[in-house]
Formats: C-alpha cells, sequence, structure tokens
C-alpha cells in the first residue's frame, strides 16, 4: 500500500473514531438513547437507572424525550401531547433540571425549510411544556433541520423517524 493510501485511511479511522463521542449531550445531559446511550452507563435499573423516577435514563426511556410529526407540519398530534403532558409533570417535580428541546425534520426540502421546520417544532414543544407549568427560563430551542438523522433512507417509514423533537435534559443551578 502507497504511503497516501495508508494516510488516507489513517485519516478516515480517525475521523470516524472522533464521530463516536458516547456523551455527545455534555456531562450528565441525557439524550436519545438515555444516560450514555444504549446499554450505558444508568440503563441497568439501579439507581439513577431507567427504574428509578427520579433519574434521566427514567425520563429518557420511561416517560419519552421525543415527539413525533406528520410531513411538513409542527402541530403536535395527540401521542405528542401525551408524551409532552409527563415529561412536563416530570420537569415540574424536579427543578434542577433544565432542558434544550431539539427540532428535527426529514431530509426532504432544502436546508433553510428543514431548519425553519425543525426551529417550528422545538417551539412548539416548549410552548406545549410552558402551558403545562415548566417554567420559561428552564427551557431552550435550537433547529437542526435535517442535519442530524436519526435514520438515513428514502422511504416514508424511515423518513417518519426524522420528523421530531427531543427534550434533552440537564442538571443545572435552575431551581436549586
Amino acid at each position: 500500500m502507497k504511503f497516501a493510501a495508508k494516510a488516507a485511511l489513517v485519516v478516515a479511522i480517525l475521523g470516524l473514531a472522533a464521530c463516536s463521542n458516547p456523551d455527545k449531550y455534555g456531562s450528565g445531559a441525557v439524550g436519545p438513547g438515555g444516560t450514555l446511550g444504549p446499554g450505558g452507563a444508568g440503563m441497568n435499573g439501579g439507581m439513577g437507572g431507567v427504574n428509578d423516577p427520579n433519574s434521566p435514563a427514567y425520563f429518557s426511556q420511561t416517560i419519552g424525550d421525543m415527539v413525533h410529526f406528520q410531513v411538513d407540519q409542527s402541530t403536535l398530534t395527540d401521542t405528542a401531547r401525551g408524551i409532552l403532558t409527563q415529561q412536563a409533570s416530570w420537569l415540574v417535580s424536579h427543578p434542577s433540571y433544565t432542558a434544550i428541546i431539539e427540532g428535527h425534520a426529514d431530509e426532504q426540502g432544502t436546508r433553510e425549510y428543514n431548519l425553519a421546520l425543525g426551529a417550528r417544532r422545538a417551539n412548539a414543544a416548549q410552548e406545549f411544556l410552558i402551558s403545562q407549568g415548566v417554567a420559561a427560563n428552564r427551557l431552550r430551542t435550537v433547529s437542526y433541520g435535517k442535519e442530524r438523522p436519526l435514520a438515513v433512507c428514502s422511504s416514508e417509514e424511515c423518513y417518519a423517524k426524522n420528523r421530531r423533537a427531543v427534550t434533552v435534559i440537564s442538571q443545572s443551578a435552575v431551581g436549586s
């Protein structure tokens, strides 16, 4: 193998390794898949695990940290409202946590359109949480549009997985 080919291979491997950050949401934060992702710490049901109703893993896995939307819509479905009602109840009873609500879209459409759609989805979830008693100063929104898909695909079933808002919680000084 020539030097240039070896160098390219090493760069590719290092690039892939850099993408596999199990705590991509920052220390202590919980995102899709629970603490440290699927099968990570806190998922075994022990103290702070998925069976502890006060744990971030419980919030993520039992209540659910994700709601889905219809094509080109930012209107909450009945199912989404049910999940967000449970999220709001948990957040109200755990005032030391804050949340970032991520808005996402499927890969159809332009980057600009999907960023705006993701923002509308995140805002819809945020407004619902506020209407259920969560203090506005504990919530932020961000739109990723189509930039962070759960699944890369070209079928409706797959696109539907990417049309979502995700509530990422972390502990903070707010409410302490």
